[in-house]
This record gives structure tokens, sequence and C-alpha cells, in this order.
């Protein structure tokens, strides 16, 4: 990554900026300023009013990013049973009280843990304490994807409102990012059949017997702006650091050892590189950005 802000000077002088990339300054700028704020809908006003040169999606994908590290982070302490009992405790006390307040989104607030993912921890409460056993994740997967089948009305209309109003986690949000990324692999291959490329899919891939593959396989590879394309890899969020070494071990090494080992990553927005930051020669980092434009893009 630069640490100078090089080629997005503009944004961080207030000005309008390439959308596809932003400097590590400023990505460590938007980190910082993250960590007050919680996922709702007025957290994204907040962050636009901040970075108005930034698009929102680009601040909610960092956000979100952000803000599930966060959640890993904390997630043993809200998981104590001392503290699961102190949280099931408080909301059976209050629904008593003040049934038509928002009662899991202020736990939630107050606590600094996910809407959703609190929601979650309620219910698995609920469910044991109905049937003095651990519920199934399949079971409580199904009630919190359809809040309305859990038996207490009251609390499914709390564990509603947390879906609704989570903007990083829950059945909703995934819902939201399977359509996003289903979208970008429709795209990707609109643009190489438009270019008369051949090329396998990920589904085509399976099909053959494969069980790690990426999005596109190119039949034939081709050059771009003098690297050999192999394969392609599609990633609808955010390229930061973290999650950029995380696909790295995660995919992209297995997908060196099969389908060799010059290629291409695309990811649609990313924080600016120095060469050799990504450790590996072979895997191009450094040229994301221009080939997504040149490339996928034009």
């Amino acid at each position: 990554m630069m640490d100078s802000v090089s080629g997005s000077s503009a944004a961080f002088a207030g000005k309008p900026v390439n959308r596809m990339q932003i400097c590590r300054a400023e990505y460590r700028a938007i980190g910082r300023f993250v960590e007050q704020l919680r996922p709702t809908r007025q957290c994204m006003k907040t962050l636009q009013t901040q970075f108005p040169h930034l698009p929102p999606s680009t601040l909610l994908s960092i956000f979100s990013q952000e803000y599930q590290k966060r959640m890993k982070r904390s997630m043993v302490r809200h998981h104590a049973s001392d503290v699961l009992k102190a949280y099931y405790q408080r909301y059976r006390s209050e629904a008593q009280t003040r049934p038509t307040a928002p009662l899991l989104l202020e736990l939630a607030n107050q606590v600094d843990l996910s809407p959703a993912l609190l929601a979650r921890l309620i219910v698995e409460c609920f469910l044991e304490e109905r049937a003095a056993s651990v519920p199934s994740r399949h079971v409580l997967n199904n009630m919190l994807r359809e809040p309305y089948s859990i038996p207490d009305l009251l609390l499914a209309k709390h564990v509603e409102q947390c879906t609704v109003n989570d903007c990083c986690y829950g059945p909703l949000v995934d819902c939201i990012k399977l359509a996003i990324g289903l979208e970008h692999e429709d795209l990707l291959r609109d643009k190489l059949r438009e270019r008369n490329l051949s090329f396998l899919d990920e589904n085509q891939l399976r099909a053959k017997g494969y069980d790690k593959t990426p999005d596109i396989i190119l039949e034939v590879p081709i050059a771009v702006d003098g690297h050999i394309v192999h394969w392609i890899e599609s990633k609808a969020s955010f390229g930061d650091e973290h999650s950029h070494h995380t696909y790295l071990n995660e995919q992209f090494w297995s997908y060196c050892n099969s389908w060799r080992e010059t290629v291409f990553h695309l990811l649609v927005e990313h924080v600016l590189r120095k060469e050799g930051d990504h450790g590996h020669n072979n895997i191009n980092a450094t040229a994301d950005l221009k080939l997504a434009k040149t490339f996928v893009f034009s």
C-alpha cells in the first residue's frame, strides 16, 4: 500500500475522486472514524457527511468490513454465560414494562454488539429456556430468517427490528451480499462474451468435478498490459489489506497450484499498493485497478 496520498490526494482535499481507489492514509482515517459507529441506518448518513467525496457503496463496504473485525475481537466477551444470562434477563424484564420500545436495538447499541448477532443470542436463550436443551443451528437459522415463526410474537417483532436495522449482519444482509455477488459475476460473463473470449464459469467447473474454483477460467489465456491472464476472481467488496491476504490464503494459493501461476485478480475497489506489497510475484495486486477499468468495465 502507499502511505502518501498519491493518486487520491484530491479526495483528501475534499475534491472529486476516482471511486475505485483510496490511499492508505485515507483508509486509516475512515477506519478510525468508524470505530465510534454502530451498524444502523444513521451511521451511513454520518459517514456520507464526513466523507462526501466517496460513494455510499464504498463507505458501506469499508464500514462493514471494519465492523466485522470489531465484532470478531469482542464476541468472546458477549458469549460468556453470565453475560448472556444478563442480556436475556434484561430483555425479558423490559419486555414486560416497555413492550413497544426497540429493546434489542437499544441493548445492542449500549453493549456495542451487532443487533442481528444479539437477536441470535437472545433467540437461542429463549429456545433453551423453552426446551431445556440447546437448539439446532437449523432451527435457529430458520427462526432468524422468518422471525414470526418464533413462538413469542413480541420477541419475533424485536428480532425483525434487529434484522431490518442491521447493515452488517443478519439474513437480510446475507441476501443482499449474495445478490450483489451474482450481479457482478453476470456482468463479468457479459463482458467476456462481448469480447468473444472462451471461458468456463464456476458452475461449469464444478460440474466437471472441481471443488474449489475461481469465478472464471479462460480456455485460451490472454495478455493484459503485459500480464498473462489464466483465471479471473471477482470480489464485490472493498479490497483492503486484511481481506486481500485472507483471500490469498483461503483461495488464491490453491488456484495458483491448480490453474497456473500468472493470474488476474479483479477487485472492484481497493487500497492503493506498492509493488511487492502483496507477497507473491505471480499475483498482480498492483495492476488490479487498471485491469478492472480497461478489461472488464471499459
